[in-house]
């Protein structure tokens, strides 16, 4: 399976994108996906999870109450909505995969087998 994001661009704060995660070759059926970002000149940090029988999400506080993380039915989709885009989500935004056996730190994206290529998101104020 492999892992391709798109969706990214260039837009103003306040305005909204959605980033999706498509897997190619297999499903996400049984991956926990999360999205990590990094922005220039910082280390790579979480921004949301979501696991894969349960739909159990959790978010960075950061993002809390403006991204959404998502999967289509057919799990082989992973979406982030980000509402609100403020200036400082600026960054490459990378999907991951955790294939089992699932690491306990989810938040880490040491934990995580697989990546897809990033995808930039700008948002200029």
């Amino acid at each position: 399976v492999q892992l391709q994001a798109s969706g990214g661009g260039l837009v103003q704060a306040g305005d909204s994108l959605r980033l999706s995660c498509a897997a190619s070759g297999g499903t996400l059926r049984s991956a926990v996906m999360g999205w990590f970002r990094q922005a220039p000149g910082k280390e790579r940090e979480f921004v949301a999870r979501i696991s894969g029988i349960g739909m159990m999400t959790h978010y960075a506080d950061s993002v809390k109450g403006r991204f959404t993380i998502s999967r289509d039915n057919a799990r082989t989709t992973v979406f982030l909505q980000m509402n609100s885009l403020k200036p400082e989500d600026t960054a490459v935004y990378y999907c991951a995969a955790d294939w089992p056996p699932y690491g306990s730190r989810w938040f880490d994206g040491d934990e995580y087998d697989q990546w897809g290529q990033g995808t930039l998101v700008t948002v200029s104020s």
